[in-house]
């Protein structure tokens, strides 16, 4: 998209860097990147520990039907997106207790959600330019005050999820034994699966609702094949999505195609490799319990 403005590749990357971080929109494409990317990383993890890639899916649909009411009501998409996201998770979690077995509340969500969606699209009579960019994230057109926005959302998850980490961590590995220990179990589902709700809201600016998995899942489940230890995990999840996202922008400043094919590409090369070079560990839940 913007590769016109630079020379190709040369083989002093560290120029090509320069010549690529005098923009400002690049710049602000990789402080966005970056803290979604760890942000996209910790979330992931429990998502992928508690079994809930489809929530996430589900989720990202329900933020492209908010996008496209918050057009339809000219006011900014990512506040729709926001709302219908959060919505979503609160739905979801209030209609199934366990994470395990939500499948059928999600799919029932989902389903009214992107009905919601397609209506708020045909009434519509412009051209959604703005809630059509959310499929595919938009991440080299974020500005300053979106970056801000980003940060301070970000720093927030992290920090609740800092705060939450141990109980959420019980209750992922024995809903049963965290229940019985007197843990609020439905609360911290609920309350999970709203951050989860804001977390995929901020990352479908890099990646788009239809490529979501490439950020909340994938990381965390190379993350997960790579090591038995939770804290470990969560590093290795953070490190792989920013890796990904830094490589895919950088990437696509001198290529012509989107960033977000470059970051899911990554990503999915490496989960691949993992797969092969690494099978998968499997860690009993008592033993991880046992180090709480």
């Amino acid at each position: 998209m913007f590769n016109q403005l630079v020379a190709s590749f040369s083989l002093n990357l560290w120029t090509d860097f320069q010549s690529m971080w005098q923009y400002d929109f690049m710049r602000h494409a990789f402080e966005a990147g970056t803290i979604i990317s760890l942000v996209a990383g910790v979330v992931g993890y429990f998502v992928v520990l508690r079994r809930l890639s489809f929530a996430a899916h589900a989720l990202s649909h329900a933020g492209f039907a908010g996008a496209a009411g918050a057009v339809l009501l000219n006011i900014n998409p990512l506040i729709g997106l926001m709302v219908f996201t959060i919505s979503g998770g609160l739905g979801m979690a209030t209609l199934g207790k366990r994470a395990a077995n939500m499948d059928v509340q999600i799919g029932t969500v989902l389903a009214f959600m992107l009905g919601l969606g397609v209506l708020f699209i045909s009434l519509y009579k412009g051209y959604a330019t703005e809630a059509y960019s959310i499929l595919f994230g938009e991440i080299l057109g974020i500005s300053a005050t979106s970056v801000l926005v980003t940060l301070v959302v970000g720093l927030l998850i992290l920090l609740i999820m800092l705060l939450i980490y141990r109980p959420l961590l019980f209750t992922t590995l024995d809903e049963d034994v965290a229940e019985a220990k007197g843990l609020p179990v439905l609360k911290l589902g609920i309350l999970f699966l709203v951050i989860l709700a804001v977390a995929t809201s901020i990352a479908v600016q890099v990646v788009g609702v239809l490529l979501i998995f490439a950020l909340l899942v994938t990381p965390a489940a190379i993350a997960e094949r790579l090591s038995r230890k939770p804290i470990r995990g969560l590093v290795i999840s953070s490190l792989v999505a920013l890796i990904a996202t830094w490589f895919g922008i950088f990437i696509s400043f001198y290529q012509p195609y989107p960033v977000c094919f470059f970051i899911t590409s990554l990503v999915f090369g490496i989960y691949i490799i993992v797969r092969i070079i690494r099978p998968k560990i499997n860690a009993t839940n008592n033993k991880v319990i046992e180090n709480l």
